[in-house]
Order: structure tokens, then sequence, then C-alpha cells
């Protein structure tokens, strides 16, 4: 769980520095999928037992905020990817819900648009 929290950590001052160091957002890119493959490798990492549930995760907040960073770069099918897999941490359904709507809405659009042409 320390590892966990560690890369937490740094996508979060990572964030908060970026108007300063907006090259760090490339660093908070990698730890924050670093803490998604941990995540992954070793639910544990992030999780603890509670009498009379099977296993609760900590609450994430590294992942969502590069989906947010994807989202508003216009990587929507990207952040979409990621939303989906946090969700086996009981994390991010809204996220997959938002996203979803929106890759529809531009799948709409680009299907439109290109009938037009």
């Amino acid at each position: 769980m320390d590892y966990h929290f560690v890369l937490q950590d740094a996508v979060s001052r990572l964030w908060g520095s970026r108007r300063s160091n907006p090259d760090g957002l490339e660093l908070l890119e990698v730890f924050a999928l670093l803490d998604l493959e941990l995540m992954e490798a070793a639910p544990q990492a992030v999780s603890f037992d509670v009498a009379g549930a099977e296993r609760s995760f900590v609450h994430v907040t590294s992942v969502p905020r590069l989906i947010d960073l994807l989202e508003r770069e216009g990587a929507v099918v990207e952040a979409l990817g990621l939303a989906q897999r946090l969700t086996r941490f009981d994390q991010g359904e809204d996220l997959v819900t938002r996203l979803s709507e929106k890759v529809g809405a531009l799948d709409a659009e680009t299907a439109v648009d290109g009938g037009m042409a």
C-alpha cells in the first residue's frame, strides 16, 4: 500500500504544480499508469478486509486525475479505457457512464460529418 500512496502523492503534487511546471504532466501520466498497473498486479496493495464484506478498496485519486487530464486533451477513448479498468476496484463507474456517452456522441458526430463529405 505504501507504493500506491507514494505514486498517488506524486500525481497530486505534479497536478498541483502544473501551471509552474507543465512538463510535469508527462510524469503525472507515467505515475498514474504505474499506480493502476500496481493495483491490477497486486489488488491487496489498495484493499483491506472489512468484516462481512469480501474486500474494500481505498479511494484512488491518481487514475481519475489522469482520466480528467486525458478527457480535457480530447483523448476520450483512452480515458474511457482507463475508467473501465478502474471499475475493478469499485470506482469509476460514473466516469465510465459519462465517457461512454461522450464517445457515443463523438462517434455519432463523426458518422454525420462523414456522411456529408
